[in-house]
């Protein structure tokens, strides 16, 4: 029976239910730790923030606390999370590229110590929002650097059409929005963000990008204590995958720093840096219940108590899974089965092609780095209830996330006269 360290899959499924995410408590604890670790420069500050919307609950902030490391919202949901897990806000960063005016009161109200500014409209309520409450609050302007990372072009955030930041190029604009923030009493302009994508498996690309970035800083001149470049470091999803280690990566990027901005005879007093999926995302397994298989003209199914509903990005994304049936992890593959979920989609599928033992019912299925934006991405579609989220450590587990019931989900489901 395979193993999560240390607890046999069939034990937490019997325990827990199913279907089931499960994180390895060690594996999350061995990244935090390396990135923090290794990002560091004897040339200027460093932090390690970690981007929260790969997985987020209170369990989970409250290690990245103790290790540390910053966090990264990008909703007034995410910090509210952060809110409860009585996270420090002066190590949060608030990120989007449309927050409401209700989120920015929630930040300013909540003393978060830094805003990333996507676009001038903006600035202009950052601005009238902190003077309204009188609440100092530092912010970075996130700039697109247009470097194409290779990724899927749904993940890909520095193309030249890219929602997110505004463009190195418009150089005017970007004075303009300094200037307005300048001139407020209580918003101080700290320096650039920027992002180049997701799930990116070579070093190419960020450095690019930090070489584009800091020549920027040097072109527009203005005083820049932090630089933010950013995260999209990649993972292992199947064999073809090859991520750079977590300690190559932020060495070359810290020699890569170093050197551009020596090279530029510019000095900035922090570099921070956004790593999420690459923090969670190999630590996470989703563990279902296999029910029916089906043959048809050309493929054999294998239909599982999950699906979309649980995880949508092979739909969303083609994303590609790797798994194995857990109490037949020492038998020989034999036959390739389609891994189908239970929403009422054709789309629904998991894994293509997936080569397993042959699969019966209750058998279990254990799908590998589900880690990183799984159950953030999760939906009730068809009704289905968010499976719970359990953490387990040298053969203990706990549970941080409870199952939903089908009492939970009604809750909301109202009828009440509005008063018009």
């Amino acid at each position: 029976m395979f193993k999560i360290s240390g607890v046999a899959c069939d034990t937490l499924l019997e325990t827990c239910g199913s279907p089931l995410v499960v994180y390895d408590e060690n594996k999350i604890d061995e990244q935090i730790r390396s990135y923090v670790n290794n990002f560091k420069s004897n040339v200027f500050d460093t932090e390690v923030v970690y981007a929260s919307k790969a997985f987020t609950c209170t369990a989970m902030l409250e290690k990245l606390e103790q290790e540390s490391a910053s966090i990264d919202v990008v909703s007034g949901g995410e910090l509210y999370v952060a809110i409860q897990a009585n996270f420090p806000a002066n190590r949060i960063y608030f990120h989007g590229n449309n927050k409401l005016d209700e989120e920015i009161e929630m930040a300013l109200s909540y003393h978060v110590q830094t805003i990333v500014i996507d676009n001038m409209h903006e600035v202009e309520r950052v601005v009238a929002l902190a003077d309204k409450l009188k609440q100092p609050v530092d912010v970075l302007i996130r700039i697109n650097p247009k470097v194409e990372a290779h990724t899927h072009e749904f993940i890909a955030t520095a193309t030249p059409d890219s929602k997110f930041g505004i463009s190195m190029d418009l150089v005017d604009e970007i004075k303009d929005m300094i200037a307005k923030i300048d001139a407020c009493t209580y918003v101080t302009f700290k320096g650039f963000h920027s992002h180049i994508g997701s799930q990116i498996l070579a070093t190419e690309g960020f450095m690019a990008a930090i070489d584009k970035m800091v020549g920027f800083i040097k072109d527009i001149n203005v005083d820049v204590s932090i630089l933010n470049i950013g995260g999209g470091f990649g993972v292992r999803y199947t064999k073809e995958d090859q991520p750079v280690p977590t300690d190559i990566m932020c060495q070359t990027l810290i020699e890569a720093l170093e050197n551009a901005l020596a090279q530029a005879q510019i000095q900035v007093d922090k570099v921070c840096m956004e790593p999420g999926r690459s923090i969670v995302g190999e630590a996470g397994y989703s563990l279902y219940t296999v029910g029916f298989t089906k043959q048809t003209q050309n493929k054999t199914f294998v239909f599982i108590d999950g699906g979309m509903a649980d995880n949508i990005r092979p739909a969303l994304y083609d994303a590609k899974y790797e798994c194995i049936i857990a109490n037949k992890d020492q038998q020989p593959a034999v036959r390739t089965y389609e891994i189908a979920g239970k929403c009422c989609e054709s789309g629904d599928i998991l894994i293509h092609d997936a080569l397993l033992p042959e699969v019966e019912a209750n058998d279990i299925l254990v799908m590998f780095t589900t880690g990183a934006y799984g159950y953030s991405m999760a939906s009730n579609y068809n009704r289905l209830n968010r499976p719970a989220v359990i953490f387990v450590k040298d053969g203990k587990a706990r549970q941080v996330i409870a199952r939903e019931t089908f009492e939970t989900q009604m809750i909301l489901d109202v009828q009440k006269d509005i008063e018009l």
